[in-house]
């Protein structure tokens, strides 16, 4: 059997079950939304994807919101974002299953191959996934969660067919309505400083609350009133999002079942998670939100 390894456990998050439990309840006891403040239904959600010191408490958020809303989910598909794989599709893990510390975790095979079969951008790729983190991150919130819930990773490049991907991804989960299916797409928002080769305001907190107020919001403003082809377009033109095929094909794949706007729950950036947890600062940031449609 085909199972996918762990490339980032021990560093983006606990190496062992126990760790990674202790974790995930860490970022959970944070990350609490009184329910009356969410939507009644949540058909896909955005998540950051760095290590969870910085932005674990933020995807859970979005994860804790998705369970208050809905005991059971059947499956996950995950639009991830590409650091690496240099492939023209989205590339799909469609057989076999994850594993992290938690143990192993199902692919919902049928709607992969239905994906696949559907979306002329979408192809078999499982190798494409062997060193990427962008879902992986996720993956240990689902099964703690979520421990019934199958997944379909998808790798999606910031390509002009991302909208018409998470159309199509939604197109399949109509077929299957007695299933509860939610997309997630993971983006980190703009990355910020010398370091990113990315500081057209300078350096300084000055610069830092422009990354954040100016050049994240926009991102943000696009994604909650689902903008999926502008939130595409701009993200490339203004760097506020490393995972921009990723939100748009979230995005679209929410608006094509119906939903007219995102909610964000929370927004931040690295720098202030540095400030707040360990009393430092630094030149360069890495912005986080959380959004759920």
């Amino acid at each position: 059997m085909q199972i996918r390894k762990p490339a980032v456990a021990g560093q983006f998050y606990g190496g062992t079950k126990r760790a990674c439990i202790d974790e995930i309840k860490d970022c959970i006891s944070l990350a609490h939304i009184p329910k009356e403040q969410l939507p009644e239904t949540i058909v896909a959600g955005i998540v950051p994807h760095a290590g969870w010191t910085f932005s674990g408490e933020l995807a859970a958020m979005v994860f804790s919101a998705i369970k208050q809303a809905d005991e059971k989910v059947d499956t996950f598909v995950i639009f991830g974002a590409v650091h690496s794989y240099m492939g023209s599709l989205a590339a799909v893990y469609d057989k076999g299953q994850w594993r992290t510390p938690l143990g192993d975790i199902w692919i919902d095979e049928t709607l992969a191959a239905e994906i696949i079969k559907t979306s002329t951008p979408a192809e078999s790729e499982p190798d494409a996934h062997k060193f990427e983190h962008s879902i992986e991150v996720q993956v240990p919130f689902i099964q703690h969660l979520f421990p019934k819930a199958k997944i379909v990773p998808v790798m999606t490049p910031p390509a002009t067919f991302a909208v018409q991907l998470g159309s199509d991804v939604a197109g399949c989960i109509k077929k299957v309505p007695d299933k509860k299916i939610v997309c997630i797409g993971s983006t980190d928002l703009t990355h910020y400083g010398p370091r990113y080769g990315f500081c057209p305001h300078g350096t300084g907190s000055e610069a830092l609350k422009w990354a954040k107020e100016v050049n994240d919001q926009a991102f943000i403003d696009l994604a909650v009133n689902m903008k999926a082809q502008e939130v595409l377009t701009t993200s490339m033109e203004k760097e506020n999002a490393c995972g921009c095929g990723a939100a748009a094909a979230t995005i679209a794949s929410a608006k094509a079942q119906g939903k007219t706007a995102g909610q964000l729950l929370s927004h931040t950036h690295s720098n202030e998670v540095m400030q707040q947890k360990f009393n430092q600062s630094s030149e360069e940031s890495v912005g986080y939100a959380a959004i759920v449609f």
